[in-house]
């Protein structure tokens, strides 16, 4: 199989440590074509990419976690996407940002925000500020807040890959401090170059040979933009009739463009009131039991 756009688990037998190694090719470049910023700036969006696809292995859930950056500075906000089944978009917002990869320079003060929508279950969310050297390190504080479970992060993007590994003690494990030093030393060693040109398994041999190690198998990670005219459709009618039609008697149309794949959706007047019509029937159609 492949060693692109695929995600593999592995764990420590009888450690209680895991890790998880992902790479993203066709999916980042695709993610990447419809958001128009300089080179480190979009370096920024393919760490997320990779960072949302771990957060979202290392829980068990069906629906959609959701990373979001935002601050002051040139690199206004940043978001990343991640299904249960790895599926992923993002997009990100930029003025002028010099050619830096510190993430204080970019985002200046802000927050890193994690949103887990879990079908049947309400949303839960935690904010960490926007600290570190890089999001790999905001992360880790992240999971040290929020989890408080020892985590290691390491993410890499060029204009071709993105890729990260992590390492993370399991829930309801007690492990040993001995253990997590030395594998958490061992995975220090991993360059840049390494971890964007290398597959997993070579990886995972020149990290940790002399572990008790065992590798899953890989799944796939694929970009995929949720967004459809239903959903356009709906979010046209929170802005009300009179919204509405103030914009067609200015630009006799409505256009919506998604963010994250450029798709345009076009809505003429005969569109407005279809919908509009479509909505009222939804409110009389629906029962009302008091």
């Amino acid at each position: 199989m492949t060693q692109h756009d695929i995600l593999r688990r592995f764990i420590f037998e009888d450690i209680g440590i895991r890790g998880l190694w992902v790479n993203l090719a066709t999916s980042w470049r695709t993610a990447k074509q419809h958001q128009h910023c300089p080179d480190n700036v979009q370096d920024q969006l393919g760490q997320a990419l990779t960072a949302v696809v771990l957060l979202s292995a290392t829980i068990k859930f069906n629906g959609s976690i959701i990373l979001q950056a935002q601050g002051d500075g040139p690199l206004k906000t940043l978001v990343a996407q991640a299904t249960h089944d790895q599926k992923i978009r993002g997009l990100i917002r930029s003025g002028d940002v010099a050619n830096t990869r510190s993430l204080q320079e970019m985002f200046g003060e802000g927050r890193l925000v994690i949103t887990i929508y879990a079908d049947n279950a309400p949303p839960y969310q935690g904010i960490v500020a926007l600290q570190g050297a890089n999001l790999a390190a905001a992360l880790e504080t992240y999971f040290a807040q929020s989890e408080q479970l020892n985590t290691r992060l390491w993410l890499f993007a060029d204009a071709d890959r993105a890729t990260g590994l992590l390492l993370q003690e399991m829930p309801s494990q007690l492990n040993d401090k001995e253990d997590w030093e030395r594998l958490e030393m061992l995975a220090s060693t991993l360059t840049e170059q390494e971890l964007l040109t290398l597959d997993c398994e070579t990886i995972l041999y020149r990290l940790f040979n002399g572990e008790n190690l065992r590798l899953f198998d890989a799944e796939p990670v694929v970009f995929d933009c949720s967004c459809s005219r239903t959903k356009i459709e709906s979010a046209l009618r929170q802005l009300g009739r009179e919204e509405l039609q103030g914009i067609l008697e200015e630009r006799s149309h409505i256009e919506v463009t998604c963010e994250f794949c450029n798709q345009l959706y076009r809505f003429d007047q005969v569109d407005v009131e279809q919908l509009l019509l479509n909505d009222t029937n939804i409110l009389i159609d629906s029962p009302t039991k008091h």
